[in-house]
């Protein structure tokens, strides 16, 4: 009778899991520094506009940049497996969707801000778009960065030269989110139509929020369907005296008339 090394089969998998694991703990820090940059690229060029949203900006796209070459290095040697289970790879296929889509929304939200810091120049703020918004990003980048805080107290002083090297160094790291895009490609072949989410993570379920909302929406219209009714109810009784009264009157002219003639 063969024997069989149980040991291995279980340090496999059990080696599997843990890449998995970790492959969504990267996945899902990226999304969130991601979701921080486009943030903090919405108010480039408006009122709250100023030398510290730009190095919050520099800080998060460096962080991004970092765990995107994290991400691409660990999923691409894993899907390049040909002994990944099935149920393993379908699951690395679909953290490779969210990354390559979480990458391509980078992309644009750098060229956004690298577009947009050229318009608006921090030298001239009387230029800014006065949006009225109110009070910094610190919070939400901090969080992102998994920093306690960032420094508040930083100069108002604009160096010589520091957008236009800012703008540079923008330019080369967009040139390399492009290289990272195609060597993707090329590397791993993964058909983003044809993988299917079948978990709640990456999908897109209603928010407790949007629950609550809707469960506040539903107690409202209960609440206003009874006072609602007897608003219609004297309504019918209005229209049924006037109906009433017009007949009466009616009656009463066509006796006279009859009695009279």
């Amino acid at each position: 009778m063969p024997l069989v090394n149980n040991k291995v089969g279980d340090d496999c998998t059990a080696s599997n899991d843990k890449a998995l694991a970790d492959g969504k703990g990267l996945v899902d820090s990226l999304i969130k520094v991601v979701a921080c940059y486009r943030h903090l690229a919405s108010c480039v060029g408006g009122c709250t506009d100023s030398l510290q949203l730009r190095d919050e900006l520099r800080q998060t796209r460096e962080k991004s940049q970092k765990l995107a070459e994290d991400i691409c290095h660990h999923l691409t040697s894993h899907l390049r497996d040909k002994s990944l289970p099935e149920g393993q790879r379908k699951e690395m296929e679909l953290l490779w969707v969210a990354f390559s889509s979480c990458l391509e929304l980078l992309h644009i939200d750098m060229c956004k801000v690298l577009n947009m810091s050229s318009i608006f120049s921090l030298a001239d703020t009387a230029s800014l778009v006065h949006t009225g918004l109110e009070g910094g990003c610190s919070e939400v980048a901090a969080r992102a960065l998994s920093l306690p805080d960032l420094n508040q107290a930083q100069t108002q002083t604009i160096p010589a030269g520091l957008e236009s090297q800012e703008r540079s160094t923008m330019e080369l790291e967009i040139d390399q989110i492009n290289r990272m895009i195609d060597d993707m490609e090329l590397k791993v072949n993964v058909l983003r139509w044809m993988v299917e989410s079948h978990g709640p993570q990456y999908a897109d379920p209603l928010s407790s929020t949007d629950s609550a909302s809707m469960a506040l929406l539903s107690i409202d219209e209960e609440q206003q369907a009874p006072r609602s009714q007897p608003l219609c109810q004297r309504s019918h009784i209005f229209v049924l005296l006037l109906l009433f009264g017009v007949i009466f009157v009616a009656a009463t002219l066509s006796l006279c008339i009859f009695l009279f003639s």
